[in-house]
């Protein structure tokens, strides 16, 4: 399972990393990214509630 963000979209609300720290974090630039190739097995239901929660609807897991 990986994640993505559409980092243009992103408005650095903080809900991805707040929610799923295994995955996401807020970059240098002050918007969040993905910062691990696979998402590890037992943040998958956290990246999934990432991806539903975001506000602009930037994340996708798959």
């Amino acid at each position: 399972m990986k994640a993505s963000i559409d980092r243009e979209g992103c408005i650095a609300c903080g809900l991805c990393p707040a929610t799923c720290p295994e995955v996401f974090r807020m970059a240098e630039d002050g918007f969040a990214e993905v910062y691990v190739d696979e998402v590890p097995k037992g943040a998958e239901e956290a990246a999934k509630e990432a991806e539903a929660g975001c506000p602009v609807s930037v994340i996708t897991v798959e």
